[in-house]
């Protein structure tokens, strides 16, 4: 074996999984012996792995040639990307391809929750529809106020959506960008003029709990909160208590605190509507995910760079 040796960690889905076995001949380390890192960690160039496995400071530091970790998933909070940046180490995630799949999710979950579409089907299937009218009134979404917690690729296609509702749409971010929304440099200002206010933000914790408990009780108690980002942005505490105490009008979840699983307080609610973590799940989707793992090794070991970096 040479320094060009392709290690993958866990398996990552049957598209990425063949190909990373025939075209690049990609050594399984789950089916390796115990020691095999201590043994051939010199060996290995190139990585792959996904955000739900990760790779932390410990492994890159049994990899000490290692010039590439191609992830599977957009978020990288489960890769140590300061230590591998600081060995000269490129990183590089899925992006764009899920863009949509994610942003339709958000959107289905923001109807979901607003026409309390589950709970209505609950209704229907449990024989109780027997009388027109008597199912309670919803909440409209066209021409309402967007707020969007993180304008990335993601909460960009979740903003364009919004303007085919007619909504207004503003945001909260590092910064302004050069976009047609308004940006707003306080969340909790964001969530106070919002009807809707959904997290498309990464996770990690420079935004841990930044949907806190005066943000939620801001968006107030007609306001609803959908989350397509990560489940540790929203103190789920706080949520569930804003729910309880009627500060909040209901929430659109497919991310939350503790996954897999979700908490009794939150299930079986008629204002709130969870999803497993699907936001990229589409056959579609999922391979181009899946092909964009092998295509960034197979562009590192062709020209040097992973096709998309994640920066510094």
């Amino acid at each position: 074996m040479t320094a060009s040796t392709v290690l993958q960690l866990a398996p990552i889905g049957p598209l990425a999984d063949g190909l990373l076995r025939d075209e690049l001949q990609a050594v399984r380390l789950w089916e390796q012996a115990e020691g095999w890192l201590a043994t051939h960690g010199a060996s290995v160039g190139l990585l792959a792995t996904s955000v739900r496995w990760g790779c932390d400071a410990a492994m890159l530091a049994a990899l000490p040639n290692l010039r590439a970790v191609s992830s599977w998933g957009v978020g990288y909070d489960t890769l140590d990307v300061a230590a591998a940046h600081a060995r000269g180490i490129q990183v590089a995630n899925t992006p764009d391809v899920l863009d949509d799949c994610v942003a339709d999710l958000a959107w289905g979950l923001l109807i979901a929750a607003a026409r309390r579409i589950p709970a209505a089907d609950r209704y229907v299937s449990a024989g109780s529809w027997k009388v027109l009218g008597e199912f309670p009134l919803a909440t409209r979404v066209s021409g309402k106020r967007l707020g969007i917690l993180g304008l990335g690729r993601i909460g960009s296609a979740i903003a364009r959506r919004g303007e085919g509702f007619s909504m207004q749409v503003r945001y909260h971010g590092r910064g302004p960008k050069d976009v047609p929304y308004g940006f707003e440099p306080s969340l909790e200002a964001l969530a106070a003029w919002s009807d809707f206010l959904v997290v498309a933000c990464g996770g990690g914790t420079e935004t841990r709990h930044l949907v806190s408990a005066p943000v939620l009780t801001a968006l107030g108690p007609r306001g609803i909160l959908v989350n397509i980002g990560r489940g540790s942005v929203v103190d789920q505490d706080a949520l569930i208590a804003a729910l309880d105490e009627g500060r909040l009008g209901g929430a659109g979840l497919d991310v939350l605190q503790g996954e897999p699983g979700a908490p009794d307080a939150l299930r079986n609610r008629d204002n709130v509507v969870i999803t497993p973590h699907v936001g990229s799940a589409t056959i579609e989707t999922r391979e181009a995910m899946e092909r964009l793992v092998v295509d960034n090794l197979h562009a590192m070991l062709r020209d040097g760079r992973v096709l998309t970096p994640v920066l510094p």
